[in-house]
């Protein structure tokens, strides 16, 4: 939030950093003597790398004092957007090599939350090269971190990570990439195939492995959708625990 304006006239403008949609619900708390156009609480969409004012704010009697405390919450993702592939993903690695799922849909270890659920784990060695599974652009990347554990509350955000947006407004992430891991960036294009970056083992981790899902926003919560992986000899595989997965492209 970016504020402007005087103490009689503000201005808040809102700022959308990622290369993609970020929905922002606005509220506001402890408030007297106060208007709002339009009404609050309310739900926006602001576009990538946008800054505009959401909403304006002033007293009701303008006789009379006002105050009132703006708070606000964003997420990536158009809660409109629908997950519409128009074919399987492709394994998200490079060609004539394969790797085993490790955790798959409703994995107890880690995937038991709406954002994780339809996430599969693959298991493979720090420094894989990870490639596009679905053509999309860049919005979003972490690159910086180093180290995993098992607290989630101090690991879970340490997981460098690329946020792809798809034509259809659903998203991929691509997570627990190496320490520098990350070759591309945000607002890039990226086709279906091309390296994005490379394995590691950071954040919220047991060892070294790819964490990938596909998500929707959906009420302002972060939720994933079940998909499937294109097979080497053309028919399409629901991920499971052990399922072997080859790109032969």
């Amino acid at each position: 939030i970016v504020k402007a304006g005087t103490r009689e006239d503000p201005v808040w403008k809102f700022r959308n950093h990622t290369q993609g949609p970020l929905a922002i619900k606005v509220w506001l708390e402890e408030a007297e003597n106060v208007v709002s156009y339009p009404e609050l609480p309310n739900n926006f969409v602001l576009g990538a790398g946008a800054t505009r004012e959401l909403v304006t704010i002033g007293a009701f009697n303008s006789r009379k004092s006002w105050s009132y405390q703006l708070r606000s919450e964003a997420l990536p993702g158009d809660p409109g957007a629908r997950h519409r592939p128009t074919q399987a993903y492709r394994p998200p690695f490079a060609p004539n090599q394969a790797f085993v799922v490790g955790q798959a849909f409703g994995g107890s270890f880690s995937h038991s939350k709406p954002d994780s659920h339809y996430a599969v784990d693959i298991g493979m060695p720090v420094g894989t090269p990870i490639h596009a599974a679905r053509e999309g652009i860049v919005m979003d990347v972490a690159r910086w971190f180093s180290g995993a554990g098992t607290n989630i509350e101090y690991d879970g955000p340490r997981a460098n990570y690329v946020r792809m947006l798809h034509d259809d407004g659903s998203m991929a992430v691509y997570a627990h990439l190496d320490y520098e891991g990350v070759i591309v960036l945000p607002g890039q294009r990226v086709r279906r195939g091309q390296q994005i970056g490379r394995s590691g083992n950071t954040g919220f981790s047991t060892g070294p492995h790819l964490h990938f899902a596909i998500q929707l926003n959906r009420n302002m919560k972060l939720v994933s959708v079940p998909f499937e992986f294109a097979g080497p000899d053309g028919q399409t595989l629901t991920p499971e625990r052990g399922l072997r997965l080859k790109v032969s492209e």
